[in-house]
């Protein structure tokens, strides 16, 4: 029995190493990490941002235009990559790539049908709001602008889009639900992982709490591609394709904003069905479409075999 002038052995840690340390003692335990790459990533961010004020005419107060969004886009993705890539060398102890960046036979295959499957989604979502009179059709964009402007207002969404996809997926399918699957097993860490995608949209133009549901559905989604696959590229995929699919072809709000959109049209029914200005995200008829989603991620990967989730769940 040690007496109170002996030193502490290695197999009793103190309060503050058990507090601070996981459990095998060569990093912060998995809460600690995921708030310094979070403050990291936000500090990245706000540097890359703050030159978008000086150019001239790019931030203009009266709306959030297309330029605008693809220079915060890029500012983001740096930003988050950055953070993500020291937290992951120096916080977790692990290569970047193993966040789910692994080039292999599956790369390409898994960004396409991901990128496709919203297409079948979103128009699901607008054939019932069509068929049902849930929203007035105004028209096609090159109705009201050259082929030219509507080809490069297509792909500056895309561009866009990637980087959005992109820098979301990294750091909520990536950093820090693996990090929570790490420190509280898949459940709770979809869950935490979910809520916090969603709790980040709330500055968004016409959030509530029918926006925050939707969205906690949307990344249980999105992590849904990650579950079946231990890659991100499909859930890379499956965000690029909603954002675009949802906004710049089928002319819906993405997340409250309005993009450049092919389709015009404006939500005429009820704002707990269609979502009303935040976009179908927050609405009930979102529900078929994660429906039909779901199903062709599962066909999709019906011959995958990535290592399980549970695999990862030790306490950290």
């Amino acid at each position: 029995m040690a007496t109170p002038h002996e030193p502490r052995t290695a197999t009793s840690p103190s309060l503050l190493a058990r507090v601070f340390v996981s459990a095998d003692r060569r990093r912060p335990r998995a809460g600690w990490r995921l708030l310094l790459q979070a403050g990291t990533a936000f500090f990245f961010i706000t540097c890359c941002s703050v030159p978008l004020v000086l150019v001239p005419g790019l931030v203009q107060p009266a709306a959030l235009t297309m330029p605008v969004m693809l220079a915060s886009s890029a500012a983001g993705a740096v930003g988050i990559t950055a953070a993500s890539y020291l937290a992951r060398r120096f916080l977790d102890r692990r290569s970047f790539v193993s966040l789910g960046f692994t080039l292999d036979r599956h790369t390409v295959p898994d960004l396409a049908v991901g990128f496709l499957i919203p297409a079948v989604q979103l128009g699901l979502v607008l054939m019932l709001e069509l068929l049902l009179g849930w929203t007035r059709w105004q028209g096609w964009a090159w109705q009201a602008a050259s082929v030219s402007a509507v080809a490069g207002g297509l792909a500056l969404s895309l561009v866009t889009f990637i980087l959005v996809g992109y820098q979301e997926e990294l750091l909520s399918r990536g950093y820090q639900l693996q990090n929570l699957v790490e420190g509280s097993g898949l459940r709770w860490a979809l869950f935490l992982s979910s809520v916090i995608f969603a709790l980040l949209h709330l500055a968004n133009p016409g959030s509530g709490a029918a926006s925050t549901i939707g969205l906690i559905a949307a990344g249980y989604f999105l992590a849904f591609g990650w579950v079946r696959t231990g890659r991100l590229w499909l859930s890379i995929g499956l965000h690029i394709g909603w954002n675009l699919f949802e906004g710049s072809v089928y002319g819906f709000q993405v997340s409250g904003l309005a993009p450049f959109a092919l389709m015009r049209h404006f939500p005429s029914g009820p704002a707990w069905a269609t979502g009303g200005a935040f976009g179908p995200e927050a609405g009930a008829v979102m529900l078929p479409a994660y429906a039909v989603g779901v199903l062709l991620v599962l066909a999709y990967s019906r011959n995958r075999r990535p290592r399980p989730p549970q695999a990862l769940e030790t306490p950290s």
